[in-house]
């Protein structure tokens, strides 16, 4: 995946995380990232730091005639149920082998008090983007649905696993991915933002939380806000949280578009997108990545992590190696 940056604002490197044993042994660490110059009037394209593969993505994601073949017959709506219902069951059996316990955690929200949190957090008022209204993940409704916020939580522990297929346990693959995440952050922040600490952050995308509290954990002292355009999604987040003892910097959730946030320019130190770009066209990432410069303080950074369709361990083992992108805003004296 290439990431686009307007030259005259900020400085760009990148780091990894996630990958085999042997992969890690071979890799750059993250102390090792690519710098990339810039010119004034220019756009670059940045490419990402560990070992490609021979194709754009992976073969099993190209258009052939077989997949435009599955295409038509996926266009018919009754047989297109059955298989989705077949792949559904699948996904559901393999994590659970997995020791990722897929249909209780669903249960437990569903069945919970969670949707007294939408009146709370919905805005009304907000238009969603065309994009985000059709159908996804197998969700008609797509993120816009109780069922996708109450399997959210595992389908990203199933990444994970995915991910990181050597780690000993479930927790210790989430630990290692999100953990080499807020290492790549706090290197790059401390060497390239004039030792500012880190007060304010914008987990944009935030889905159910996950990312956001992780943020939370690892800057105890920062407020945090995560944003997303679910509010049941956002409802769960919520629901979650308040189950946990009380931060001394509760986290503050936000209904809104990543694209057209309506926070306050330069007040973030910390703008971050987590497995979100892979699900969002090409126009919306600019959006995004053009909003989250606004929002951003001079030496401010962000941060994007996410799968890398070129990684030559996804296109090989169907395993999604991750890639984490840092940028920072100048810094004005």
């Amino acid at each position: 995946m290439a990431l686009w940056a307007s030259s005259s604002w900020q400085t760009l490197f990148l780091s990894y995380s996630g990958g085999s044993s042997r992969m890690r042994n071979d890799r750059r660490g993250l102390d090792s990232v690519v710098h990339v110059g810039m010119a004034e009037t220019e756009t670059e394209a940045v490419t990402i730091a560990y070992e490609e593969g021979e194709r754009e993505r992976p073969k099993w994601a190209e258009e052939t005639p077989l997949s435009r073949l599955v295409s038509s017959l996926l266009s018919f709506k009754p047989l297109y149920s059955v298989l989705k219902l077949g792949a559904r069951q699948v996904l559901i059996s393999t994590a659970e082998k997995n020791d990722i316990p897929w249909r209780e955690m669903t249960r437990e929200i569903l069945e919970s008090d969670v949707y007294k949190e939408l009146n709370s957090i919905e805005n009304p008022s907000l238009k969603y983007p065309d994009y985000y209204l059709s159908p996804f993940h197998a969700y008609d409704e797509g993120n816009l649905s109780w069922l996708a916020a109450a399997e959210a939580e595992v389908a990203t522990m199933s990444m994970v696993r995915r991910a990181l297929p050597y780690a000993s346990s479930n927790e210790k693959a989430t630990q290692e991915l999100r953990g080499n995440w807020i290492q790549a952050i706090k290197q790059h922040h401390m060497k390239h933002s004039a030792n500012r600490s880190i007060e304010n952050i914008l987990d944009i995308g935030c889905s159910v939380g996950v990312s956001t509290r992780f943020l939370a954990d690892n800057f105890p002292c920062a407020k945090v806000t995560g944003l997303d355009l679910s509010p049941y999604f956002l409802s769960v987040a919520q629901f979650k949280e308040k189950k946990r003892p009380p931060r001394n910097n509760p986290i503050r959730w936000i209904h809104a578009a990543g694209e057209h946030t309506g926070l306050p320019p330069k007040s973030f130190d910390l703008v971050s997108f987590a497995y979100v770009f892979h699900e969002c066209p090409e126009r919306a990432i600019l959006d995004l990545v053009a909003e989250a410069f606004r929002l951003l303080k001079p030496g401010g950074t962000l941060a994007v992590t996410d799968q890398a369709p070129k990684s030559k361990m996804l296109q090989v083992q169907y395993s999604s190696l991750s890639f984490i992108f840092l940028a920072t805003t100048y810094l004005i004296f």
